[in-house]
């Protein structure tokens, strides 16, 4: 089951199978929701489909209650998998420019659909590039539509508000895992939602800290050693950021590591941005 047990796939790999591979472009900016899809029009990987974090991968907004980039239904989601033209059968390769921040999104919203064979391309498009990759350019033709796809068992749970409530209330928080950067999960910078900081009781494990300084995943000796400790605690790990998009790369490394067998850890895909729609929720600030 590559979707848990080799979530990742090198460039090498991914050239050399690239006739029985379906690639999937995730490309995105927080700052220019537009710019994914002007980059896929432009360039990318040959045969490549389209997915959008926001109008793909993620449910209607409620600015009362929900994160910017809430779940969708499980039966929007396989909609919109059919409508990119990925049919259910498909090797999926997610990829992005982002050292897959939002490539792992899309790979994690495949498992929550049951798929077995998902993988996140590791280093993304400039791994692709730099190992003289070919690219499509000009716009794309558009897919025909997949045969719509089939309910299967999910690989990935979901924590809801109410449990990460109940943890905080009951366990102090323990083994909520914050994937924002430390000036954010501190509360010194917040670049994005409307209140800094935490929730309470939550351990800070930047996403970014997977990655080497060229842009690909630490091996999986590396990946251990830093994700290991957080399986040991008397608390089931929950991986969370600001709106459920980086801690998917932290649930990645995790699977990358080894450490997830039958089913990732959960995902509280609301995140920071929807436990602050409510100002009775409490919020921490520094490292604790």
């Amino acid at each position: 089951m590559q979707t848990l047990h080799e979530p990742l796939i090198a460039v090498s790999e991914a050239l050399e199978g690239a006739p029985g591979l379906c690639f999937v472009d995730c490309r995105f900016r927080l700052d220019d929701p537009a710019a994914g899809r002007r980059a896929y029009a432009d360039h990318r990987l040959p045969g490549a489909r389209f997915l959008d974090l926001e109008a793909d991968l993620s449910g209607p907004i409620d600015l009362t209650r929900t994160g910017r980039h809430p779940f969708p239904s499980l039966s929007r989601l396989r909609d919109a998998f059919a409508a990119a033209g990925i049919a259910q059968g498909s090797a999926l390769v997610f990829y992005d420019d982002a050292g897959g921040a939002f490539a792992a999104r899309a790979w994690w919203s495949a498992a929550a659909l049951g798929h077995p064979q998902a993988r996140v391309l590791d280093g993304g498009l400039p791994a692709w590039e730099g190992a003289s990759g070919a690219l499509e350019r000009g716009p794309a033709p558009k897919p025909a539509h997949a045969s719509p796809w089939e309910g299967a068992p999910s690989l990935a749970p979901i924590a809801t508000l109410s449990t990460v409530q109940a943890r905080v209330q009951d366990a102090g928080g323990a083994g909520l895992i914050d994937a924002r950067a430390l000036p954010r999960f501190r509360g010194e910078v917040e670049p994005i939602d409307p209140v800094a900081g935490h929730i309470p009781g939550a351990a800070c494990f930047p996403h970014s800290e997977n990655l080497t300084a060229d842009g690909v995943f630490k091996d999986p000796a590396a990946l251990r050693a830093r994700w290991a400790p957080v399986f040991e605690g008397p608390e089931a790990p929950i991986a969370y950021c600001g709106s459920g998009v980086t801690a998917a790369h932290n649930l990645l490394a995790m699977a990358a590591a080894g450490l997830c067998t039958d089913a990732l850890p959960a995902l509280y895909v609301g995140s920071f941005s929807e436990w602050i729609r409510d100002p009775a929720r409490p919020v921490a600030r520094g490292d604790a």
